[in-house]
This record gives C-alpha cells, sequence and structure tokens, in this order.
C-alpha cells in the first residue's frame, strides 16, 4: 500500500511537472514593478502598453502573456536567474547582461520633480547636495547620478525605496516634506499625478537624462530566450507596418516614438 502510495505520488508529481512544463512553453512571463504607462496592472483594462505589445506579438507565435509585478530590483534577480523570461521598461544599463532586442520599444526623459512651491533648481550634481532626494532601488538613472545615489544611499541626502509601489510613496513623502525632490521619467510621473489627482502640485525642476531608449529585455540564463528576443522585435516591425501599433499608443495618450 506504501509502494502505491508512493508511485501515485510520483506520477502525479510527474504530471504536474510536465504540465508545468508545457505552460511554460505556452506562456511569456514578464515581471516588473508597476510603471505606468509602459506596464500597469496586471489583468486591468489598461496593463500597459509594452505588455499590449508584447501580448499581440506572442499571440502570433501560439504563447500568452503571463504578466505580474514585483519590485523592480527582484524582477531583474528573477529574470537573470531564468525564473521569469523578461521585464519591460528596461534600459540598458539596469541590466547590460540581458537580451536586448535590436529596435527599441519606447523613449522617455528622465526629471527631477519637486513640490510646486519650492525655488529650488537643479543645476547639476552639486546643486543636489541642499537637498534630500527620493529614488526608486535598483533603477538607472544616469552614470553620474548612480554614483552619486551609491555614494550617500546610507546618509540624508538620498532615499532609496524598495517596493511595487515606490513611485507613490515617493510623491506621498515629497508632498509631506519628508524628502525635498524626486527622480522619475517624465511620461510615468504624469500618469501616476493624474491617477492620484495630484495635478499641480509637483513641478518639474530641471532634466536629469534626455531621451533614452527603453526596451523588454529577456533573461540571458534561460534557454531559446535569443529566439523570443528575435520574435519580439520582428514583431515590432510587423505591428508598425501593418497599423497595430498606434491603437496601442493612442489608448495610453502616446505617440510612435519613432516619428
Amino acid at each position: 500500500m506504501r509502494l502505491f502510495k508512493r508511485f501515485s505520488l510520483c506520477f502525479a508529481l510527474s504530471i504536474f511537472f510536465i504540465s508545468a512544463d508545457l505552460i511554460a512553453e505556452d506562456s511569456l512571463s514578464i515581471r516588473a514593478d508597476v510603471w505606468f504607462p509602459i506596464n500597469g496592472l496586471p489583468n486591468s483594462d489598461k496593463p500597459g502598453y509594452m505588455i499590449e505589445m508584447a501580448s499581440a506579438i506572442m499571440k502570433n507565435h501560439g504563447r500568452e502573456v503571463d504578466y505580474r509585478t514585483m519590485p523592480w530590483e527582484r524582477s531583474l534577480d528573477q529574470v537573470r536567474k531564468g525564473n521569469f523570461d523578461c521585464v519591460v521598461g528596461a534600459y540598458k544599463d539596469d541590466a547590460p547582461d540581458f537580451l536586448f532586442p535590436e529596435l527599441p520599444w519606447g523613449k522617455i526623459e528622465t526629471t527631477i520633480y519637486v513640490k510646486s512651491d519650492s525655488n529650488w533648481i537643479y543645476q547639476g550634481i552639486d546643486s543636489l547636495e541642499t537637498v534630500t532626494v527620493g529614488t526608486i532601488g535598483g533603477y538607472a538613472y544616469s552614470e553620474e547620478f548612480d554614483a552619486y545615489v551609491e555614494e550617500f544611499k546610507e546618509t540624508s541626502k538620498v532615499q532609496v525605496i524598495n517596493a511595487n509601489n515606490a513611485l507613490e510613496q515617493n510623491i506621498k513623502k515629497l508632498l509631506a516634506g519628508r524628502i525635498d525632490a524626486l527622480v522619475e521619467s517624465d511620461l510615468v510621473l504624469d500618469a501616476k499625478l493624474q491617477e492620484m489627482g495630484l495635478e499641480g502640485q509637483i513641478k518639474p525642476a530641471g532634466q536629469l537624462v534626455g531621451a533614452t531608449e527603453m526596451y523588454i529585455a529577456c533573461s540571458p540564463s534561460k534557454p531559446g530566450m535569443q529566439d523570443i528576443v528575435n520574435q519580439l522585435n520582428e514583431g515590432l516591425i510587423q505591428l508598425r507596418e501593418r497599423g497595430k501599433l498606434k491603437p496601442i499608443l493612442t489608448k495610453y495618450g502616446l505617440k510612435d516614438w519613432k516619428k
């Protein structure tokens, strides 16, 4: 009887793992923290334009997209280890060891923001010494700024948040006076302020980085990912040529970054 149970258990586990493998082959797993409009809440009517792009492309290859959120640093770590397939909204500096498609999936600018009644203006890295700036863990902003964060992250000059709602927390901290400035991308901050009903309460204080290319980026350690990346790259070309990219971007109030 014990042997039968053991055999039954082993058989059941075998079926489970076989099923898991089949599910994995039929889906593309994407993990990232919420960074709307690039990627939003899973299973919502607006999961993010990169999620919708990936879904449209993968559908043509018989795959579904399994998109869920987790903190950015953990997302990078888990995808790097091959536990999941890809992240979205990545700069090449975020994960230079990842596999990137040839074509970018968007462009974005990085800006320093302050409360609307603040007189402080960003005039280079040295000007940051008079303020406390809020950032998000694992993000790559610029080589110079990243070095500044690394040097002062254990001091009162820099506060780093690692969480799915890190931007929302930084906005609340800024308005409460717990930080003096925060760093974020223009498209993302504008969308978050609108969502929170806080338009007009925060203003730009200077640009940190000009237009930067963003990508979907995939695991360097998971077998077969280069083929997936090639499909994603070719898929973007086809979405553009067939007029299917514009409706996705329009849904989020965006325009094609190529034009």
